[in-house]
């Protein structure tokens, strides 16, 4: 019996099964025994067991010591794993070190040792997984990525180099699973997915190319064949100058499809630079006619070679002179090897791969560079600004203007703007365009900002002949910068000095500019008068006494959204600090239908602005009867009481309720 009751409260579930099971045998025996007995003569034969075991009270202390050894298993079991897992982190530290050193053997070796004393820790898989991509032994790193997902079913960095190691075996769809599972993971990771994506997608593609190549090879097409023979010709060493420029040439009329781009690529096209002729053209400081000869063809090589070729244009910038050598060709001097350079870059520039190629590059000197074309007249100015436009959205590039920015950049923009008579005006417009995009980097613009000769710059074009050619792109372009610079003169005032200045002749500038035929050009030129007023109360009294609440309330009737915002804005600036802005509202609005028009508006901004000039208005004599009849109670209640995100419209409407009911008790 004490051994069946021990058995019933084992741990081990096959030990409880048995037990059970003999249980139900004694319980049917006895059973059976007892029926038999009934009908026999009933004989005592009882015996009394005096053994210690048949007393179930011993059993509890036996349970006892059992759970009390288990638990002390259990203890010197975490003692061990915390030992172990101390020595896998100093293990993996190690890993590391080697990794970073780029001895991939001693790495994985270290991680091998780590995952001895730890079987499951994620980290050391993936680790060691990496150490053998860079070592090119692929399926070992997709075993450890394997061991890494049963350690972490949701581990990122498994999956993302799984599929760089499916990639590199040619498993495309594997690879394309493996990015799709990353997503799923973590839906933030979506410019990682799409680059990964895309990388395989490309190799998918360049080795479907390259399939195609060698079939049109073996088939004997002309045209292959003439390429690579062409190739094989100028990798010849000891020739002049010109027989490497009548090559390239020839090979250069020859690249036209993406098949031979291929073959261009495939019998190592790129390694023309290897050759001492060509590469002392491509890199001279001071060329003769016939190396500058030389390197304008090699320039129209190798947009033959890139163009819409992700591949070819990836190869082409990852060879270090090439690099190197762009901003110096641009800057030679020479117009044709300048054109042939700036259509080589758009190319470049214009493919998401290709850009973060050259964004990997120093561009801290390009904004200077290319911004100087502005001031040629033939198609350079153009394509240096399609380089610009494509890369002034980077970050990178962002910040690596801020370096010469102040002491090369600046200075070069300024000029411009004062030339602008004498410069290419389609090419100055977009480039005032890229310096308002920069202005997205808050230190740029800062040091813009405080420039007195750039706001100087921007007056002076904005008061050049309105007949001349290209004034209405520049100017949009100009009032658009000037809006963006304005940005730090709400609330803070970070640079007054400048502005108090300005604000008067740039206010005046923006009145003298609202007749203009063109509405965008309006719209803008209200824009900078809303935001430069709050700078000084000089220009509020100047434009006041221009006649600006009665063009404000024009443009509140007949304008659209954005303007009206930029209108109502510039009618609380001038009402804030104006008796006579107030008067003329109250006269030119006797009954503030425009007022509340706009209180019924559903933008923020304009409700908290136009319950603001209301407030204002009222605080005159008489202004509050003007209401009476109208529903600005339920209005103003609505908008004090309501849910906005901008307080200002709570409180705006709340004091504007409060003058009201004080000025007028009915």
């Amino acid at each position: 019996l004490a051994n069946l009751l021990q058995g019933l409260s084992s741990p081990d579930s096959a030990v409880r099964e048995k037990a059970f099971a003999e249980t139900e045998q004694r319980l049917r025996e006895q059973g059976a025994s007892r029926e038999e007995e009934e009908s026999r003569t009933t004989v005592n034969r009882t015996v009394i067991n005096t053994s210690v075991r048949a007393f179930p009270s011993e059993i509890k202390p036996r349970r006892n010591g059992f759970l009390a050894a288990l638990e002390k298993d259990a203890k010197e079991r975490a003692q061990r794993r915390k030992r172990n897992e101390q020595l896998a982190d100093a293990l993996k530290e190690k890993g590391n070190e080697a990794f970073r050193r780029g001895d991939y053997p001693t790495a994985i070796q270290r991680y091998s040792e780590g995952l001895q004393k730890l079987r499951d820790k994620q980290e050391l898989y993936t680790n060691r997984a990496q150490a053998y991509l860079k070592l090119h032994e692929y399926e070992k790193a997709i075993g450890d990525c394997e061991w890494a997902l049963k350690c972490n079913k949701n581990c990122l960095k498994a999956y993302f180099l799984m599929g760089k190691a499916h990639l590199a075996l040619q498993h495309f769809c594997e690879s394309r699973q493996c990015y799709e599972k990353m997503l799923q993971i973590d839906p933030q990771k979506e410019n990682l997915f799409k680059d990964c994506v895309s990388e395989a997608e490309l190799a998918e593609k360049r080795l479907k190319d390259e399939e195609r190549a060698a079939r049109e090879v073996q088939d004997g097409n002309a045209a292959a064949l003439s390429i690579r023979e062409l190739l094989q010709r100028l990798s010849t060493p000891g020739h002049d100058l010109l027989y490497y420029t009548g090559g390239i040439r020839l090979l250069a009329a020859a690249v036209n499809n993406c098949t031979e781009q291929t073959l261009f690529r495939t019998n190592n096209g790129f390694s023309l630079l290897g050759i001492e002729a060509v590469r002392g053209a491509f890199c001279a400081e001071r060329r003769s006619p016939a190396e500058a000869e030389l390197c304008v063809c090699l320039l129209l090589l190798w947009q033959a070679a890139c163009a819409g070729n992700e591949e070819n244009q990836r190869i082409l910038l990852s060879q270090p002179e090439v690099s190197a050598q762009l901003p110096e060709l641009l800057s030679s001097g020479t117009s044709h090897i300048q054109r042939e350079t700036l259509a080589l870059i758009s190319l470049c520039s214009g493919s998401h791969s290709a850009r973060r190629l050259l964004l990997r590059q120093d561009l801290s000197r390009w904004l200077q560079i290319l911004m100087a074309f502005v001031k040629s007249t033939d198609e350079r100015a153009d394509s240096a600004m399609d380089i610009l436009s494509d890369l002034i959205g980077e970050k990178r590039f962002q910040t690596q203007c801020r370096a010469l920015f102040p002491t090369g950049v600046l200075p070069l923009f300024t000029q411009l703007l004062v030339s602008a008579g004498q410069v290419n005006r389609a090419a100055l417009a977009r480039a005032v365009g890229i310096v308002g995009s920069l202005c997205a980097d808050v230190e740029l613009r800062a040091q813009l900002a405080r420039s007195g000769e750039c706001w100087q710059g921007c007056l002076q074009l904005l008061d050049s002949p309105e007949d001349s050619p290209g004034y209405e792109q520049c100017v949009f372009a100009v009032l658009g910068l000037m809006m963006n610079l304005l940005l730090e003169s709400n609330g803070t005032l970070s640079f007054p000095c400048v502005l108090q200045d300005l604000a008067v002749p740039i206010s005046r500038r923006c009145l003298a500019l609202f007749s203009h035929r063109d509405g965008r050009i309006v719209t803008r030129a209200i824009g900078v008068l809303s935001r430069v007023l709050p700078v000084s109360p000089s220009a509020v009294e100047e434009v006041v006494k221009g006649g600006v609440v009665k063009k404000m309330l024009k443009f509140l009737k007949a304008g659209g959204q954005l303007t009206a915002s930029h209108a109502i804005k510039t009618l609380s600036v001038c009402t804030r600090s104006s008796r006579q802005a107030q008067e003329e509202l109250l006269r030119w609005d006797k009954r503030f239908r425009v007022l509340l028009g706009l209180l019924d508006s559903g933008d923020e901004l304009t409700v908290g602005n136009a319950a603001f000039c209301l407030g204002q208005c009222l605080l005159l004599p008489g202004a509050a009867s003007a209401l009476l009849g109208s529903d600005v109670v339920r209005l103003l209640l609505r908008q004090a009481g309501g849910d906005a995100r901008r307080t200002s419209v709570q409180e705006n409407s709340a004091i504007a309720l409060g003058r009201l009911c004080v000025a007028e008790p009915r």
